[in-house]
């Protein structure tokens, strides 16, 4: 890897790092992973910077990483509310398709995107899903930015929201 590549990666990290670490002072829910990932998106747009390729398996290992952080919050008290909880995710999970399958080809036919991005982007499936799923298909790029708007404006706005619709009804934690 020349100097040119070592340095571009040296300063995304740094600004992901940086970034991250002062969005921990705001109330913003997320705030380390939308701080990180708008630093690390300025230093991508920054001219003349050639394009990150991270080591073959980067991905990989930071998925397993998030997976097991997410995964070790599961305590038995969430696997017993599982039993009350299936009619819940089936309608969600369901409605989410329909939803994702209805936006995207209506995005496609209405705002002229190609309908493989307008179905990838409305789908509601998470971003590194979304963007190997693109990648694969060779729209990776387009869902990707699709995706990171989605993000931060879900991250941003949907805790606004729940607070909003749940002032004065206790905790929206329970089932």
């Amino acid at each position: 890897m020349d100097s040119v590549k070592v340095l571009t990666v040296l300063l995304t990290i740094l600004a992901g790092l940086g970034s991250g670490l002062l969005a921990l002072g705001t109330r913003i829910p997320a705030a380390p992973l939308v701080g990180a990932l708008l630093g690390a998106a300025l230093v991508s747009l920054v001219p003349n910077l050639s394009p990150i390729s991270w080591p073959t398996g980067t991905r990989t290992l930071l998925e397993i990483a998030i997976g097991t952080l997410i995964g070790s919050g599961l305590t038995a008290t969430t696997l017993r509310q599982m039993g009350s909880l299936w009619r819940p995710a089936l309608f969600i999970t369901l409605s989410l398709l329909a939803a994702g399958v209805v936006v995207g080809w209506c995005s496609s036919r209405l705002l002229g995107i190609n309908l493989t991005v307008g179905l990838l982007a409305a789908a509601p499936g998470g971003l590194t899903g979304m963007s190997l799923a693109g990648e694969e298909l060779g729209v990776g790029a387009v869902v990707v930015v699709l995706h990171t708007v989605r993000l931060i404006a879900v991250l941003v706005v949907m805790p606004l929201v729940v607070r909003l619709f749940t002032v004065g009804h206790g905790s929206p934690s329970g089932p």
